[in-house]
């Protein structure tokens, strides 16, 4: 009789630890994916920011030599990413494709003109500074006109601003809610040896030594969940690098580092805590209030 109670204690015990751990691997693995997400949103806005492109158009009269000077220029200036010479007829070739037919055939003339476009990097697609280098291109006789596509950009800009803010937002919440589902889920662990707790105080045991075996079975179970948790996100960045490797997820070791520290932190120092706080209610509790 005795030792199938045992037995049954011992399920219930690992039960309840493993309960904690899969509560803490998983709000730390949310927790994880949400802090990727905010490191990763300038990345992702600067993305999209580079794939917009500023087109030069070149006058027909302008020299091969002189075209040549003028890519090669803006492909070596500092806000450039790429830069490449689109001829005229294969302008036409492309605006052909997409509208399903050859247009030069009605108008017996290709009306199009040859253009050079010009991909920026992130830091310099802003409507000033995007409106500063259309003026110093147009310095070019042989430049017939600049566009780029502003409403856009400035539509893209505005876009990034609130999510970035609505993203740290969100984060802080989730943070708090990660913090008091961890704390729950620790502190009816220890809620399940009350009596425990109450006996050794009775018997002269200090609260420091009471309140260690607990604490330190916590940050045990704490560590365990942080590093489930890594895992998942490991696997994560794995899979978003496999399948959208233009992003480079996983170019930026330092900072995947950090926040596999966080993780491992958080845990850590989430169950320490809870640990401390809901031992030392215990211990502070009266006998007849433990039934409660």
């Amino acid at each position: 009789m005795s030792a199938s109670f045992e037995k049954y204690q011992k399920r219930r015990l690992i039960s309840s630890y493993f309960s904690v751990v899969i509560s803490i691997s998983l709000v730390l693995f949310l927790l994880g994916l949400l802090g990727l997400l905010v490191l990763n949103t300038k990345k992702v806005a600067d993305h999209f920011k580079e794939k917009i492109a500023l087109t030069v158009f070149l006058k027909d009269t302008a020299k091969q030599v002189e075209i040549d000077q003028l890519q090669q220029s803006l492909a070596l200036a500092e806000y450039t990413k790429s830069a490449t010479f689109v001829s005229k007829e294969q302008a036409a070739e492309e605006h052909s494709a997409t509208i399903g037919e050859n247009f030069m055939e009605f108008l017996g003339y290709n009306p199009l003109q040859n253009s050079i476009d010009v991909y920026l990097l992130a830091d310099f697609v802003s409507p000033s500074k995007l409106e500063e280098i259309q003026t110093e291109i147009m310095t070019k006789d042989f430049v017939d006109e600049v566009t780029y596509d502003k409403p856009l950009i400035v539509l893209l800009n505005d876009n990034i601003k609130k999510i970035s803010f609505w993203v740290l937002v969100v984060s802080a919440i989730f943070l708090f809610i990660a913090v008091l589902l961890i704390n729950s889920s620790i502190r009816l662990s220890v809620y399940a040896k009350r009596f425990t707790i109450k006996t050794m105080q009775m018997v002269g045991a200090t609260k420091g030594f009471i309140r260690r075996p607990f604490i330190l079975k916590s940050m045990k179970l704490g560590i365990i969940g942080s590093l489930v948790a890594i895992a998942g996100i490991a696997g994560v960045l794995f899979y978003l690098d496999k399948y959208f490797p233009e992003m480079q997820f996983m170019q930026d070791k330092l900072l995947i580092g950090g926040l596999f520290l966080f993780v491992f932190l958080m845990g850590l120092i989430i169950s320490w805590l809870s640990t401390h706080f809901a031992t030392q209610r215990f211990l502070n509790l009266r006998t007849d209030e433990l039934y409660y």
